[in-house]
């Protein structure tokens, strides 16, 4: 939003702010805040920064937490929704440690890294993303771990279940389970949310290209934003999350990205476009190719797909994420690419025709994902099946232009699928991560954390008792 402080400053006293916000991100993917006095924020603070406590986001250790962050004025944007007026922006962070230094362990620092190899490398000089975020819209929330009660409620009115309730005044028009893909008014009664929700994003600059309702009947919807940088692209899905959050909270609504948050209906992803372009003309384009993919497409497309299981930690690193990627839901499982197949981990736009729209999607994806760490890893597996000619085609992904659930068991058994849980993703980054660490861009420090952290949520969700046990179990 500002190129210099001077800019900010007018800003700022042209519209009364009385309030300068920071945003910084931790390794999980869960924004932290600070909020100082606009008489505060002077120039000094984009110098020297603003001290807080690494250790207590996950960063380095205890006896070496001391840590700054330097406001990136160029994201700044004016909060709607706190009651006074406020300059909210995004804090890159910094070591102390022979001076201040870029952290490399900031999320939003490698996805500015992978940017950097992209266009060292010589492939190309921009890598286009374009995010579509699915996510329930709910009415209530609850639940409990303790030793002795362990629960779980969720509810929407335009759910199914809903149809009989003689409590409060019932007026029908309930969306039945699996059948909520773009219902219309009066079905669809988060409608006019998703308007205000859309609205307040495009305020901030972040561009929409539609919303709709999606298939899960109890509530969930899909925006999908446009195309970006890596790294303004994950900017992008952080506001999102925060907008459609806080939006939905001023309406009495919950929200949640879960992947899996019910049994038995439609899980949410995060599907990614991605496209890459060199001095403005598209890479990906060649009208003589496989859905008129280039070469370089279908290398990147190898590379992604020889990597997948590894970059699951990254771009699918919760228990929940593995709940939703499971056959027959729509869910990509099989490592595999084809054009207009959903079924298949790499799905390639059959309406995307044009050489400047050329592109494929990503499908197993989830929003649980750190948006900057995962946005990376895929750019990096890209680069890397380019960098190698990585040929999909002689690996055996494909293409497959038909639904792979419809294939026999024994075709189905010929392609390889993805990770079946958050351990077994732990292990494939265990075991290959090198093409992550090319040019610097991730570290062994990142991967170590990575590790560390999914690792003990995975055995945490491991050695809880789940109550479908005792329904299995209890009489045994």
């Amino acid at each position: 939003m500002f190129n210099s402080f001077s800019e900010l400053k007018d800003f700022c006293d042209e519209r009364g702010i009385k309030f300068a916000d920071f945003k910084v991100i931790d390794l999980k993917g869960r924004w932290h805040h600070l909020t100082m006095p606009i008489r505060s924020f002077t120039e000094e603070v984009l110098t020297d920064g603003v001290g807080f406590d690494g250790s207590s986001y996950g960063f380095l250790t205890v006896e070496k937490s001391d840590m700054v962050f330097i406001p990136d004025i160029k994201s700044a944007f004016v909060d709607p929704f706190s009651r006074e007026s406020i300059l909210t922006m995004i804090g890159d962070i910094h070591t102390l440690d022979g001076g201040r230094e870029r952290y490399e362990g900031d999320p939003r620092y490698v996805a500015e890294k992978a940017e950097e190899y992209l266009q060292k490398s010589g492939i190309a000089d921009t890598c286009l993303l374009g995010p579509e975020l699915e996510f329930y819209i709910l009415d209530h929330v609850s639940y409990r771990n303790s030793p002795n009660h362990m629960e779980v409620f969720l509810d929407s009115v335009q759910a199914e279940w809903n149809s009989a309730d003689r409590e409060a005044k019932n007026l029908g028009y309930k969306v039945p389970a699996h059948g909520g893909y773009h219902v219309d008014l009066p079905m669809d009664i988060t409608f006019d949310l998703r308007n205000e929700m859309v609205a307040n994003m495009e305020k901030l600059g972040v561009p929409v290209k539609y919303h709709h309702s999606e298939n899960g009947g109890p509530g969930q919807v899909e925006i999908e934003l446009g195309f970006g940088p890596v790294r303004t692209s994950a900017d992008w899905t952080m506001l999102l999350k925060y907008v459609v959050k806080n939006t939905a909270i001023a309406n009495n609504k919950t929200v949640t990205f879960m992947p899996k948050p019910f049994f038995g209906e439609a899980g949410s992803g995060m599907h990614v476009h991605i496209q890459l372009f060199k001095e403005g003309k598209p890479v990906f384009y060649d009208p003589d190719g496989y859905s008129a993919l280039s070469d370089t497409a279908l290398y990147a497309i190898g590379g992604i797909l020889k990597h997948s299981p590894a970059i699951m930690a990254f771009t699918n690193p919760s228990t929940n994420s593995y709940k939703r990627l499971v056959p027959g839901y729509e869910a990509p499982v099989s490592l595999c690419f084809g054009t207009a197949n959903r079924s298949s981990v790499i799905r390639i736009p059959g309406y995307a025709t044009e050489p400047d729209e050329k592109r494929f999607e990503f499908r197993p994806l989830d929003a649980t994902s750190n948006p900057y760490t995962a946005y990376a890893a895929l750019l990096m597996a890209a680069i890397d099946g380019i960098k190698n000619k990585i040929d999909p085609i002689a690996e055996g992904f494909g293409p497959y232009d038909i639904n792979v659930y419809a294939l026999s068991e024994e075709e189905r058994s010929k392609i390889k699928s993805l990770p079946k849980s958050l351990e077994e993703a732990a292990d494939c980054l265990q075991k290959d991560h090198g093409f992550l660490l090319e040019g610097g861009v991730f570290t062994e420090g990142i991967i170590r954390d990575q590790l560390k952290g999914i690792r003990e949520d995975a055995l945490r969700v491991g050695i809880t008792p789940h109550p479908l046990e005792y329904q299995l179990y209890y009489d045994l």
